[in-house]
């Protein structure tokens, strides 16, 4: 063999070998990154290594000719839920739009429930509490503020006489809802009150059930005072309507309250009311208003002494239109416990939020995450700890797309 030969053949088989080694070393890069997918994605565990959190949309099926969407709100995945709207029809007594909510985990450990608003009222005047009489969720009551509710009446009436192990109050909450109650003053005030005075408290509590559950529990009460003249005796009769405006209460398993504030302040921070919806609600209860004949307390015609039956009559006639003008201030205080804003402000005061952007545009998360991740579609959204964490290998979802926080 010539020495040219013989360097052709070394050439060549170092080729060979060094072709063999490349290909070997393509194959094991990729089962090594096959594996380390494997590995990432089998590494992390919905629930405790992050967190999927989905819209849920609450359909409003009764108070136009089609169904229309009332409002949305981000739960857990796997959650199931049951929201429903109801209309009490003009003239029923505690009139207006309510909204309930409920949902639970899939294992039932962790369940929301947002109750409709209640409504009770309080007058100065004798004569007219006998014709107080309880329709629906409305009755007769003293007055009470957020934390007197709560005590006396919520938890033993409706939380099955839970142990209260904390309360604090809520002034943001509080803010919010006198920026409602000014609406409401100046309506009244249009339709003949002399005078209207409104005050608003809103508390945040823990407290404890006997099977080793706990719960976070948020109250808002706004307290509304008409002073109004009594014609029969010159003096001046103080009629008070208290709503409960806002009644959430969140229930976790014993020891798991941090994991139950990430979840709860995610999902209060995404209550989004349907605009075109509450528009569309608020004109009609308006227009109601406007067309309903509006008692002026201050017209009505003095008793005649020398007629005791006429009398009688003309004290019967003005108590039940004194109790229609209460039904009005009471219809409009109902129609006030809508804005989203006070959601967020109930959880602002536990855990701060901040904003993250994506294509569907701002979002206001928990910032006991460090990271989020959406899809874009305002639908699905990611939350977690790990800087390692990437839905592409851990969910085979090339569609998720990591969040900027922004100021």
């Amino acid at each position: 063999m010539s020495a040219i030969s013989f360097t052709k053949l070394v050439l060549s088989f170092s080729t060979m070998l060094l072709s063999g080694m490349m290909n070997a070393s393509c194959q094991n890069n990729n089962v090594k990154k096959q594996t380390e997918k494997k590995m990432s994605a089998g590494n992390f565990k919905e629930g405790k290594d992050y967190e999927l959190f989905e819209r849920a949309r609450v359909t409003d099926k009764n108070g136009f000719d089609v169904p229309a969407e009332a409002y949305s709100m981000l739960l857990p995945k796997g959650w199931t839920y049951n929201g429903e709207i109801t209309w009490r029809a003009p003239g029923t007594g505690c009139d207006g739009t309510y909204s309930q909510f409920k949902a639970q985990s899939a294992d039932g450990k962790y369940s929301l429930e947002i109750l409709p608003p209640m409504l009770w009222s309080w007058t100065s005047n004798e004569a007219m509490r006998q014709f107080q009489q309880p329709i629906a969720n409305c009755y007769y009551g003293d007055p009470m503020d957020a934390a007197q509710y709560l005590k006396t009446v919520f938890i033993p009436k409706e939380l099955n006489n839970a142990k209260l192990v904390s309360m604090e109050p809520n002034q943001a909450v509080a803010t919010e809802l006198s920026q409602n109650n000014a609406k409401a003053r100046a309506e009244l005030m249009k339709y003949g009150a002399s005078e209207v005075n409104i005050q608003q408290s809103a508390v945040n509590a823990n407290v404890q059930w006997t099977d080793n559950t706990e719960g976070l529990i948020l109250c808002a009460v706004s307290v509304s005072e008409l002073i109004v003249p009594n014609v029969y005796n010159g003096t001046y009769d103080r009629n008070i309507t208290c709503q409960a405006a806002k009644r959430i209460v969140f229930k976790y398993p014993a020891g798991k309250k941090e994991e139950a504030m990430k979840q709860l302040s995610v999902i209060l921070g995404s209550v989004t009311t349907n605009p075109g919806w509450q528009t569309a609600v608020n004109d009609f209860w308006k227009n109601v208003r406007e067309r309903r004949q509006i008692a002026h307390i201050g017209k009505i015609k003095m008793m005649d002494a020398q007629t005791r039956a006429i009398g009688e009559r003309a004290i019967q006639n003005g108590n039940n239109r004194l109790a229609a003008m209460d039904n009005e201030h009471r219809a409009w205080e109902a129609k006030q416990s809508t804005d989203d804003r006070i959601h967020s402000n109930f959880i602002k005061t536990i855990r701060e939020v901040e904003t993250y952007r994506d294509a569907s545009g701002k979002v206001e998360l928990n910032s006991g995450y460090n990271h989020a991740w959406s899809r874009g579609d305002g639908n699905s959204f990611i939350m977690t700890n790990s800087p390692n964490f990437d839905p592409s290998s851990v969910l085979q979802d090339q569609s998720w797309k990591e969040m900027k926080k922004i100021d």
